[in-house]
């Protein structure tokens, strides 16, 4: 059973850090991309980060860029996003999600804008406070 467990959210203060932890077994870690997501009530889910266990590719949403910083365990099945210089417009619930990665070599963009994800986790809440 696929199963992926994102945990590390929480409220911190606008400035401040989080370290959101995604945690993946049922599938073969190395074939698959993780993203991160994150969705306000009433607003349409966005792209925040995403990585391929496979080669390291790494993308970052331009919100995010220069303050998020997502990487991989893969000996561990986890991914990990550390979020920096959080704002009161990070506020949001946090879901990764894993995509297959087919054969063949893909951007960071790709990864990003294309590649489906099939599998999701519970999220985990986020809150920055101003």
């Amino acid at each position: 059973e696929v199963q992926l467990q994102a945990s590390g959210g929480g409220l911190v203060q606008a400035g401040g850090s989080l370290r959101l932890s995604c945690a993946a077994s049922g599938f073969t870690f190395d074939d698959y991309a993780i993203g991160w997501f994150r969705q306000v009530p009433g607003k349409e889910r966005e792209g925040v980060s995403c990585i391929s266990n496979r080669d390291g590719i790494t993308y970052y949403a331009d919100s995010v860029k220069g303050r998020f910083t997502i990487s991989s365990d893969n000996a561990k099945n986890t991914v990990y996003l550390q979020m920096n210089s959080l704002k009161p417009e990070d506020t949001a619930v946090y879901y990764c999600a894993a995509g297959f990665l087919a054969p063949g070599y893909y951007s960071g963009s790709y990864y990003y804008n294309l590649l489906p994800y099939a599998y999701w986790g519970q999220g985990t809440l986020v809150t920055v406070s101003s």
